[in-house]
């Protein structure tokens, strides 16, 4: 399955820039899974709800990135 193969390969370049992933599943109050996603290193963290893990392992990449980016402007 591609879905959980990019999860995958955004979890494990995560890992590799010293990042320390989590997740975890839960109800809304209208009854609909959503996703919620976090990694943190050095003092920094970020958190992202999606409604389908892969959309938040990206969110979390596209935080992290802009972060980054935001150090060398």
């Amino acid at each position: 399955m591609l879905h959980w193969r990019s999860r995958e390969i955004i979890a494990d370049n995560l890992s590799k820039a010293g990042w320390s992933l989590g997740w975890v599943s839960a109800i809304d109050s209208e009854g609909r899974t959503i996703w919620i996603a976090d990694v943190h290193r050095d003092e920094k963290r970020f958190v992202v709800h999606a409604d389908k893990t892969l959309t938040a392992f990206v969110e979390l990449q596209r935080a992290i990135h802009a972060f980054a980016v935001s150090l060398i402007a």
